[in-house]
């Protein structure tokens, strides 16, 4: 006797549909008087375990099997199967192979599940991508555990129904008790989901010029490097920023929704995720958990932050390599991810938001504190970030702190929904410059060629950015910085040009490339 059920794998960002076959023979019971099945086709261990929690979960669902030699195949064979995503399926084709299920559409339907002991389906990941296979590969109906159908069921055409127990699948592929599918209005969950960030840039007392670095960096998607000495609002600030950012579209939240419901991170009962990730790794962070990888791929930080903002706080602290990890994914926005068992691609288009202090001691440049290090310390402590990495964070702002009475006395700062606004306007001069351009949607994201379209400034601009370029010495990294920088000045003050002033307030967010940083304003 033999069948096969349709079930998927998750490769990347991807679905695989995966093929559960078996062919049974009659067999007598082994000592334990468990049916015995044999397993092929790269399956690894959470798939080999699967053996013992689908036969309990069959015999405490009241399902007994007669005896039969079983052996099972997960094709494609050169393809590595790994989840516990496949104890679903391999119940069902276990019970279909022995005339227990009789369902003449089986062939349209998909499963993924775990079970457990007792024989109820458990949450797996990645259910959101399995879906879209499905639907894509022309599957009428897919069947996830209960905790997934909401988050697999914003794919419409295609029917999702969600499983608590074994036992009321078997019912209703019966035709004893049907299951009713879930109904997901993709576009009204998403727009319900959105709200405004709980942290607001009205709380931001002073600090005026680092809040115009953070507009301009949210306006034209730029990374943003805060120097500044302890307890002078740098964490405070980067918190906010994800408020000015422009309000994520559908798609961008499907892709992002993919990433999570991959790594298992999707909350409780989201079908979407609709607000801006942000990701604040801890400096002690792995250079795998950073990236992605792993012995069965995860998603790491930069994957995570996709669409929204990576904040590296204590950027110094963080391992060299964890750092040097970082240039390609910044420039290519994309990780490649290449091991001995797998071979992926996770998008990571990131806003990199870092924070530091000056020196070990903190104070360096601080107007109330005296700093205790030498020149040579602070030269150490801040060659911990390469050149190359700091040439591809686009403003660098020295924070200083607000004076106690400028605290108490300064009024109520602009609002982020203020700012945001302005934000927005800018990114839709922005879509509408990049519509016949794929891959690009904002400034940050202009490569050479769309420097010299779109980015070249005026004759006023172009003297006084040769000017600071032999002066300061820059690379010709920092120079496509600063002309990146200065198109979205310009676009925020609805300029068609780049003028000299847009160089000019661009020039000044390269504090770290001044020969005299550090001394006081």
């Amino acid at each position: 006797m033999f069948t096969q059920i349709h079930s998927a794998v998750v490769n990347g960002l991807k679905a695989l549909r995966v093929m559960v076959e078996i062919n049974a023979s009659p067999a007598k019971h082994d000592a334990l008087g468990e049916t015995p099945f044999f397993m092929v086709g790269l399956p690894d261990n959470a798939v080999k375990e699967s053996r013992q929690r689908v036969q309990s979960a069959l015999i405490n669902s009241s399902l007994r099997l007669p005896r039969l030699n079983i052996t099972i195949n997960f094709a494609p064979a050169d393809i590595r199967k790994v989840g516990s995503g496949f104890d679903l399926p391999l119940a069902i084709a276990m019970l279909t192979v022995c005339d227990l299920i009789k369902c003449p559409t089986l062939e349209r339907m998909m499963f993924v599940g775990e079970l457990g002991l007792d024989g109820s389906v458990r949450a797996v990941r990645g259910a959101l991508p399995i879906a879209i296979e499905a639907r894509s590969l022309g599957y009428d109906t897919l069947f996830v555990p209960l905790e997934n159908e909401r988050e697999a069921g914003v794919v419409n055409h295609l029917k999702v129904i969600g499983v608590s127990t074994l036992s009321e699948l078997v019912d209703h592929l019966n035709g004893q008790s049907l299951l009713q599918s879930v109904e997901v209005n993709t576009r009204e969950e998403f727009y319900q989901a959105q709200s405004d960030y709980p942290l607001d840039f009205a709380e931001v007392k002073g600090q005026e010029r680092a809040k115009r670095a953070f507009e301009v960096a949210a306006a034209g998607g730029h990374n943003l490097l805060l120097i500044g000495s302890p307890g002078c609002g740098k964490s405070m600030m980067a918190k906010r920023i994800p408020g000015i950012l422009p309000q994520l579209t559908l798609s961008e939240s499907l892709e992002t929704t993919q990433i999570y419901s991959i790594a298992g991170q999707l909350p409780e009962n989201t079908s979407l995720i609709a607000r801006r990730p942000f990701r604040s790794p801890h400096h002690t962070i792995s250079d795998v958990a950073l990236i992605g990888g792993g012995v069965n791929l995860q998603p790491g930080e930069i994957s995570l932050a996709h669409n929204g903002v990576l904040f590296l706080d204590e950027l110094p602290e963080f391992s060299r390599s964890a750092l040097e990890t970082l240039r390609q994914p910044l420039e290519d926005r994309v990780i490649n991810i290449n091991r001995a068992k797998y071979s992926a691609n996770l998008p990571c288009s990131f806003m990199l938001v870092a924070a530091m202090n000056p020196c070990p001691c903190g104070y360096y440049n601080d107007p109330t504190h005296k700093c205790s290090c030498n020149q040579g310390m602070i030269q150490r402590y801040m060659s911990k970030i390469s050149g190359p990495l700091m040439d591809r964070i686009d403003l660098q702002i020295e924070v200083t702190p607000v004076p106690l009475e400028e605290l108490q006395r300064s009024p109520k700062g602009e609002s982020s929904s203020a700012i945001r606004e302005r934000v927005a306007k800018a990114r839709a001069v922005q879509t509408e410059r990049f519509a016949n351009l794929p891959g690009i949607h904002c400034n940050a994201q202009m490569g050479a060629r769309e420097i010299e379209r779109f980015a070249q400034p005026d004759a006023a601009g172009r003297e006084a950015l040769a000017m600071t370029m032999k002066k300061m010495d820059l690379s010709a990294r920092a120079y496509e910085r600063i002309l990146k920088m200065a198109r979205t000045i310009a676009d925020l003050a609805g300029q068609e040009e780049v003028g000299f002033d847009a160089i000019s307030e661009a020039v000044g967010y390269r504090n770290l490339d001044r020969s005299d940083w550090g001394e006081t304003f």
